[in-house]
C-alpha cells in the first residue's frame, strides 16, 4: 500500500468512527464496538466483544500473536457530549473532511488514536502470524474513559495485557512518561431553611459557605506551590456552586465542587487527608456543619523518563514529524494509570492530534498529523516487537 492509499484508508476510518455517536454520559459505545469488531473480522483478525464491566456497553479486545514481547495499543471509544449544536460550524457527527482537517466530536479525543491502533494491528497482523515479526500485539477499544469507569482496567484484567502499553491520546506525538492525577470533591455546607420574610429564623447555607470558599482559595494558593518538572503545577479549582430551591426560601444547603489536579508524587490518600483537615478547621472555627465526598478519581502515574518504550517512541516521532525527544508529561488524566498503577505495565501516553482540541466546539484533527502518527506507530511497534527481551 502506497502512502496515498494509506492516508485515504486512515481518513475513511476516522470519519466512520466519528460518525458513530458514542456520547458518555450516557455511554452509547455499543454501536461503535460492533463496528470495530466487524472491521477486524472482515480482515481475518479475531476480535472479542467483552461484556464486562457492563453488558449493555461492550468493549473490544484483540490479540495477534502468542510470543513476547507484547505491546498493548489502547484507545477509548466514548466521547463527551457535543453540547449546544448551534455552536458547531460543522455537524459534530458528520465527520466533515475539509482543507486537511476532519471535524467532529471525538475526532481528536480520541477516535484518531483508535483508528491508528486498528490500522497498525491490521497492517502487521500477517507478519506477526507468520513469525516474520516476533512478539504479539494487543488492541483495546475501551468504554467509559471520560467518566473514570473501569473499561481499560477490565480489559487488562481479562487478559488483554502485555509487557508495554501505549494509550493513544492526542499529545502531538510527544511521549508522555508521566501524567497528573484528577480528583473531584463535592463539599456540602448545611444550614436550616426558613421563609425569606423571616431570614433570621433559619441559617443561610450560602452565608455559611463563605469561610469555606475562603479556605479553599487559600488551599489552591498553597497547592500551586507544588510542581513537577514534566507535568507542571498542581491545582485545586472551585468549579461549581449550587444552592437554593426558591427565590423566597433561605437555602438549607450549599454544594461546592472542586477539581483537584495532582502530581505523580502526591497520593490520593494524602489529598483526602488535606481536604478533611481543611473542612474540619472551618467547622471548628465557624461552627458550621460540612460534609465531603470524593466523587471521581483518576490516579496520577509515571514511569522512568529513560524507559525503553519512551526511547523508541521518542525516536520514531522525531524521525517522522521532527518532534522533540525531550522528556515530557501530560497535564490531563488518561487510562495510562490503569497500566502503570493497576497492572504494573510500563506504559506511555502518546498519539497524534492536539489535546487543546479535545472537548471543544468544532473539534478537529489535522489529517497530516494523523498520518504521521500512523507512520510513527507502525515503526515503533515493529521495533518494540522485534526486541528479544523485556525491560526489568
Amino acid at each position: 500500500m502506497d502512502n496515498t492509499e494509506q492516508v485515504e484508508e486512515l481518513t475513511t476510518l476516522i470519519g466512520d468512527l466519528v460518525r458513530i455517536e458514542t456520547e458518555n454520559p450516557p455511554g452509547n459505545e455499543k454501536a461503535c464496538t460492533e463496528y470495530i469488531a466487524n472491521w477486524f473480522e472482515e480482515r481475518g483478525i479475531e476480535a472479542d466483544v467483552i461484556d464486562e464491566p457492563y453488558p449493555d456497553r461492550p468493549q473490544v479486545g484483540v490479540k495477534v500473536g502468542s510470543g513476547g514481547p507484547t505491546l498493548v495499543l489502547n484507545g477509548h471509544i466514548d466521547v463527551v457530549p457535543a453540547g449546544d449544536r448551534d455552536q458547531w460550524t460543522h455537524d459534530p457527527y458528520a465527520g466533515d473532511d475539509l482543507d486537511g482537517r476532519l471535524y467532529g466530536r471525538g475526532s481528536v479525543d480520541m477516535k484518531t488514536g483508535v483508528a491508528i491502533g486498528m490500522l497498525t494491528v491490521a497492517h502487521l497482523a500477517d507478519d506477526i502470524k507468520s513469525g516474520e515479526l516476533p512478539g504479539s500485539l494487543v488492541f483495546h477499544a475501551a468504554i467509559g474513559e471520560e467518566t473514570a469507569e473501569p473499561g481499560t482496567k477490565t480489559l487488562l484484567e481479562s487478559g488483554y495485557d502485555g509487557d508495554y502499553g501505549v494509550v493513544l491520546e492526542p499529545t502531538r506525538l510527544h511521549t508522555a512518561t508521566s501524567e497528573k492525577g484528577l480528583a473531584w470533591y463535592e463539599i456540602v455546607v448545611t444550614g436550616d431553611p426558613s421563609h425569606a420574610s423571616r431570614p433570621d429564623q433559619g441559617t443561610n447555607a450560602i452565608q455559611f459557605a463563605k469561610p469555606l470558599l475562603d479556605a479553599l482559595d487559600e488551599y489552591d494558593t498553597d497547592v500551586r506551590e507544588r510542581s513537577d518538572s514534566l507535568v507542571g503545577q498542581a491545582y485545586s479549582t472551585v468549579t461549581m456552586f449550587e444552592a437554593g430551591t426558591k427565590e423566597n426560601v433561605v437555602p438549607e444547603e450549599a454544594k461546592i465542587t472542586i477539581d483537584r489536579r495532582f502530581l505523580p508524587d502526591e497520593s490520593i490518600q494524602q489529598i483526602d487527608s488535606e481536604i478533611d483537615a481543611l473542612v474540619g478547621n472551618v467547622e471548628d472555627e465557624h461552627g458550621i456543619s460540612i460534609s465531603w465526598n470524593r466523587t471521581r478519581t483518576y490516579e496520577s502515574a509515571a514511569i522512568a523518563e529513560d524507559s525503553v518504550l519512551a526511547d523508541v517512541f521518542q525516536k520514531h516521532s522525531a524521525r517522522v514529524a521532527d518532534v522533540s525527544p525531550e522528556p515530557w508529561g501530560v497535564s490531563a488524566s488518561t487510562d495510562v494509570r490503569n497500566f502503570i498503577n493497576d497492572a504494573d505495565i510500563e506504559a506511555i501516553t502518546w498519539g497524534p492530534g492536539d489535546l487543546a482540541q479535545a472537548h471543544t466546539y468544532d473539534e478537529h484533527v489535522e489529517l497530516s498529523s494523523a498520518a504521521d502518527g500512523l507512520t510513527a506507530l507502525l515503526g515503533a511497534t515493529e521495533e518494540i516487537l522485534s526486541r528479544n527481551h523485556v525491560s526489568e
